[in-house]
């Protein structure tokens, strides 16, 4: 995953949505950008999460999906799950803590629909 500062410029061409577009009216609009950036306009308002399961289930978009809004580090792990390819963290957020939270996580009980049609990391054997 890739995280942005806080003060970089999102791409131009990126189509930004609200987390109250409804992503399947705009499924048209959606597939002819590269980028979409969702926003969080607080950190405890998850409905941009379930915006990139759409985006990435219903949809198959495979472009790139940017998080952005009020974005923090402890939520890297779950938007990397959802299909998020990219965050910009809040000013006050730091990459480290943000790279460090991934790797707490590094497998699941269930997979999502996007894992399912991955193929499965080779466990590593014991000698």
């Amino acid at each position: 995953m890739e995280f942005i500062a806080s003060q970089a410029d999102l791409p131009a061409n990126a189509l930004t949505l609200s987390n109250t577009d409804d992503v399947l009216a705009r499924a048209a609009e959606i597939r002819a950008r590269d980028t979409v950036v969702l926003h969080f306009p607080k950190w405890t308002d998850g409905r941009a999460y379930s915006q990139a399961v759409l985006l990435r289930g219903r949809l198959r978009y495979s472009g790139r999906v940017i998080a952005a809004g009020d974005v923090v580090a402890d939520m890297a792990p779950l938007l990397r799950r959802c299909g998020f390819d990219a965050a910009q963290l809040r000013a006050d957020q730091r990459v480290e803590t943000a790279r460090r939270a991934l790797g707490h996580f590094d497998r699941h009980y269930q997979h999502t629909l996007a894992e399912r049609h991955r193929p499965e990391p080779a466990l590593a054997q014991a000698a």
